[in-house]
């Protein structure tokens, strides 16, 4: 994991209109996200002055706060124009990391019920300096006790900001000593990690797990892309344990961390113990991929 670059002491963050100092960037203690963390929420990656897969991001908020019944949603362009506006204050174009917050917004009395919330949606804007999370030479992983969640209880496509299960998992791996977990799905199968998306290689064929029970993340797309276009060989499957144990290859995929390789998983090294051929193509094809298909920041 990286450190807190120095630079973000003097950010500005926006929240409903306003652009505040960090130190005084606040909600109310009546906001559902701190009720009950009833928002939801995309990590947004800045590349040489291009915003990665911008309107995608956008578009699965939207969708998000759809399935949740949010009331009096912000369209899309103030969405984006207060990206823009936050990034211009930050003088911000490359390196820089974006959390982009909707919760249900204010209540008029504290409590669950979203009857209690009558004055539309709060929108949250952080803009960090911030490198991928990961080392692009590798990440060693356990496999949590702590399952990911199964849609007949809380749809993993809908990005919410209940992240319960997935920090169990996370202080899992800080236990172990591990640099991240694995969660398994309800059958036994691979989801996901804590904190990102998952990929193994065997024989040159690229395959990921389905996302029944992972969210179908946009790196994870373009990777999926990327393959289909560079004619790499690429599936979605069911994947156990053992089928990550005995990859030649296996990485990870998101905003946060990019593409990472993990060189071991339960203590079983994964192929070499090195970076794989397959792995160390498809890094440098997303950051391609990611700058070229990316929304210009506009000043």
């Amino acid at each position: 994991m990286t450190n807190a670059d120095p630079r973000n002491e003097n950010i500005v963050i926006y929240i409903n209109g306003e652009l505040k100092p960090r130190h005084e960037a606040c909600i109310s203690v009546f906001d559902s996200a701190v009720q009950g963390g009833d928002a939801v929420w995309e990590g947004l990656r800045v590349y040489r002055g291009r915003i990665a897969a911008l309107d995608e991001h956008l578009q699965r908020l939207q969708h998000s706060a759809k399935a949740l019944a949010f009331a009096d949603v912000p369209s899309t362009k103030e969405v984006r124009d207060a990206i823009f506006g936050t990034l211009r204050a930050n003088d911000m174009r490359d390196e820089a990391h974006i959390r982009l917050t909707l919760t249900r917004g204010e209540k008029v009395t504290s409590g669950m019920n979203p009857q209690f919330n009558q004055s539309g949606c709060t929108l949250i804007v952080l803009a960090e300096w911030k490198p991928p999370v990961y080392s692009n030479d590798g990440i060693h992983v356990i496999t949590a006790a702590t399952r990911r969640n199964t849609p007949s209880c809380l749809d993993s496509k809908i990005h919410h900001n209940n992240l319960l299960n997935n920090i169990l998992a996370a202080i899992e791996a800080n236990v172990a000593g591990a640099d991240s977990a694995i969660m398994l799905d309800l059958h036994g199968f691979v989801a996901e990690t804590n904190d990102a998306n998952l990929f193994i290689v065997r024989d040159r064929m690229v395959s990921t797990p389905h996302t029944d029970s992972c969210l179908p993340g946009l790196t994870r797309k373009m990777i999926l892309n990327i393959c289909v276009e560079q004619g790499i060989p690429v599936n979605e499957c069911n994947l156990s344990l053992t089928d990550l144990y005995t990859a030649d290859e296996v990485f990870t995929t998101g905003t946060m961390g990019e593409l990472t390789p993990v060189l071991e998983a339960d203590g079983r090294i994964i192929g070499e113990g090195t970076v794989g051929e397959v792995t160390r193509r498809l890094q440098q094809m997303h950051r391609d991929f990611a700058y070229s298909h990316g929304t210009v920041v506009p000043y």
